[in-house]
């Protein structure tokens, strides 16, 4: 199982204090004649939340796939919000919002939904609301990032949970070109993505389907005009 490189200091400075601990008491158990249940069942719990984050931080191979005017679920998780919203960060106008809420059993890997030139990107410190909340689309810690593509620029928003207080975004290089479905960040713990797309856009999913990031097309944006 590979795992991403974001994990590296989480696993370090928690999986390997906790293995510290589990070899140490199956030592004390055989020197000084503990009762061996007991230290088993103890033992077992260590092992669980240790195959646990690594678990987390697991980065699964998946075929690169691209399409022309396709919108990629950016995140693995269930979609939570399809509606019409006012997006005032940086349209300033009427845009359809696509939300993933990712739960702490999902891949936490996040991807560009299209390829194109990285137009904006601005992280915004903020509260930490559980990631299903109404405002934590605007009140939570949160990083957000315009692509511009063939079709014309979405907005996506990684967004960190009540969990979640660590975003990692590689898109903070404004005019880069970037490649659709190559990674484009990562949310430690539970969290949500939330995509902006034009109006007119086909939407290919509803409320409540599962999603995975990189596969499963959201909606097709309109062609220009």
């Amino acid at each position: 199982m590979k795992i991403n490189r974001e994990g590296y200091p989480t696993i370090f400075c928690v999986a390997l204090p906790l293995i510290v601990i589990l070899i140490a008491l199956t030592f004390c158990t055989i020197c000084f004649d503990w009762s061996w249940w007991v230290t088993g069942f103890v033992d077992a719990g260590l092992a669980y939340l240790i195959f646990t984050i690594f678990w987390f931080f697991r980065e699964p191979k998946r075929p690169h796939l691209q399409e022309e005017g396709a919108l990629f679920s950016p995140a693995d998780g269930e979609v939570v919000v399809i509606e019409e919203v006012e997006e005032k960060e940086y349209f300033g106008d009427k845009r359809i919002q696509i939300s993933v809420f990712m739960s702490v059993t999902n891949v936490h890997i996040n991807w560009f939904p299209i390829g194109g030139r990285i137009a904006y990107s601005k992280y915004h410190p903020g509260a930490f609301r559980v990631a299903w909340h109404p405002k934590s689309s605007e009140e939570n810690e949160r990083m957000s990032v315009v692509v511009e593509g063939s079709r014309g620029a979405i907005l996506y928003r990684q967004i960190a949970g009540f969990v979640a207080r660590r975003i990692v975004s590689y898109a903070t290089e404004v005019g880069k070109e970037v490649e659709q479905n190559s990674k484009c960040g990562f949310i430690k713990f539970g969290s949500r993505v939330d995509i902006f797309l034009p109006i007119g856009s086909k939407i290919d999913v509803a409320l409540g389907d599962k999603v995975t990031g990189s596969q499963t097309i959201l909606a097709h944006l309109p062609e220009n005009k």
